[in-house]
C-alpha cells in the first residue's frame, strides 16, 4: 500500500473517503461484469470448439475428396471446373451487445453453389470434393460467428480482470492507507487541542483563586 500525498485535513478526509467508496461501487460493478463475461465465454468457447472441430473435419475430408479428384483427373482439369463457380453464400454482420462487448451475429444468404461445371469431362471424385466444401461453407459463417465472439469476449474479460486487480489492490488499498493516516493526524490534534484547553481551564482557575 502506498499512501496518497495529500495534506492532514478535514476537506481531504472527506474527498478521500469520496473517491474510495467510487472506487468501491466501480469495483462491485466490474467485479459483476467479470462474472457475466466470463460465463459467457465458457459457454461460447464451448460452441467454437465444437463446430471448429466439425467444420476441422469437413475440411479433411473435403481435401481428401479434392486429392483423389485431382490424381484421377489431373491438376488442369481441377483447377478449369473450379473457375466455373461464380457465386457464394454472402453473410450480412450485425453486432449485439453482452455488457458492452460488441458480438457479430453473422447472418448468411443463399446457398452455396450448385455444381457449375460438365459432369461429362469429370469424375464421381470431383462431385464428392465440390459437395463436401458446399458443406463446408454452410458452417463457415457460424465458426467466424462463434470464434470472433470468443476472442473479443476474451479480450474484454482480460481488461476487466486487470481494472478489478487495480481497484482490490493498489486503489481502494491506497485510499484506506490515506484515510487512515489523516483520521490519525486529526485525532492527535484533537487530543493536543483537548488537553491544551484543560491546560488554559486549569490555569485560569489557578489565576482566579
Amino acid at each position: 500500500m502506498t499512501r496518497i500525498n495529500v495534506a492532514p485535513t478535514r476537506s481531504n478526509l472527506l474527498q478521500m473517503k469520496k473517491e474510495r467508496d467510487f472506487a468501491r461501487e466501480g469495483f462491485e460493478i466490474l467485479d459483476k461484469k467479470r462474472e457475466v463475461l466470463t460465463s459467457e465465454l465458457l459457454h461460447i468457447s464451448h460452441n467454437a470448439e465444437v463446430i471448429q472441430q466439425q467444420v476441422w473435419s469437413l475440411l479433411a475430408e473435403a481435401y481428401r475428396a479434392l486429392e483423389k479428384a485431382r490424381l484421377t483427373m489431373g491438376q488442369e482439369r481441377v483447377e478449369w471446373a473450379a473457375m466455373a463457380v461464380n457465386q457464394t453464400i454472402e453473410v450480412d454482420i450485425v453486432n449485439h451487445g453482452v455488457m458492452g462487448v460488441p458480438i457479430p451475429k453473422v447472418d448468411a444468404h443463399g446457398e452455396p453453389p450448385d455444381i457449375s461445371y460438365s459432369l461429362g469431362d469429370t469424375t464421381v471424385a470431383l462431385d464428392e470434393s465440390s459437395e463436401a466444401f458446399r458443406t463446408v461453407l454452410e458452417h463457415v459463417p457460424e465458426l467466424a460467428e462463434v470464434v470472433s465472439s470468443v476472442w473479443r469476449l476474451a479480450r474484454e474479460l482480460k481488461k476487466t480482470q486487470r481494472r478489478v486487480n487495480a481497484l482490490e489492490y493498489i486503489f481502494i488499498p491506497d485510499y484506506e492507507e490515506t484515510i487512515e493516516f489523516i483520521e490519525g493526524i486529526l485525532e492527535e490534534h484533537e487530543r493536543e487541542e483537548t488537553f491544551r484547553m484543560k491546560w488554559l481551564k486549569s490555569k485560569k482557575e489557578r489565576d482566579e483563586a
